[in-house]
């Protein structure tokens, strides 16, 4: 019986798998985790064969959640959920210890068949992405390149502990300022890199060298 436990901010996401799991035999959920720190504590808890981590998590990123169970718990089957068909986060992923990332959309006729394949030990990537790994170009338009100095010192030490998974409250406290101040600041952030979710800060943070 492979066990899974899926993790996901979004009820009627974790509602789906769920239901995709339960239809299938010789498959049991053994949790459901709403957030990255979450799914670490019932990883430890339940220790799953299978984990299905969203990649965009409200406090700390799935790069991140599978960086360190993967190292943890080596046997641990990581399979990347996400709506991001982005090349950078697909070989970041695979980079940090995932076993497979499939797109949102593909999930509901494609999830089973991901998991059987990263169970027999294989790497799944979604077949959209696989032109990546083959090293076949991808003709998407030219991104514009957001150089670090458009953020003041505090701005990149707040954005480093952003990706790091700090909340607001200990950022406030990790400073000394307050939390109505990290939003300020947060807000800042996101206007001038017209950035907005914990995935794409994490990504910027890496690509601009501010966190390994």
């Amino acid at each position: 019986m492979t066990e899974i436990l899926i993790a996901d901010d979004h009820a009627i996401v974790r509602a789906g798998l769920r239901a995709l799991i339960h239809a299938e035999t010789g498959y049991r959920l053994v949790g459901e985790a709403a957030g990255g720190y979450e799914a670490m504590e019932l990883v430890e808890k339940n220790h799953p064969d299978v984990l299905v981590l969203d990649l965009s998590m409200p406090d700390i990123d799935g790069i991140s959640v599978t960086r360190i169970l993967s190292q943890k718990y080596p046997h641990l089957r990581i399979l990347i959920l996400t709506l991001h068909e982005d090349e950078a986060l697909l070989k970041e992923a695979i980079k940090a210890g995932a076993a497979g990332y499939i797109l949102k959309r593909a999930a509901e006729t494609e999830l089973i068949s991901a998991i059987e394949t990263i169970q027999r030990g294989d790497l799944y990537v979604d077949p959209s992405m696989v032109r990546v790994l083959l090293g076949e170009p991808h003709h998407a338009p030219p991104q514009p390149s957001i150089s670090a100095e458009a953020l003041t010192p505090r701005e990149i030490e707040i954005l480093r502990l952003i990706v790091e998974g700090y909340t607001n409250r200990q950022i406030g406290q990790e400073l000394n300022i307050s939390t109505r101040t990290v939003d300020g600041h947060r807000a800042n952030i996101a206007d001038k890199l017209g950035l907005h979710s914990r995935v794409e800060l994490v990504r910027y943070a890496r690509q601009h060298g501010l966190i390994e």
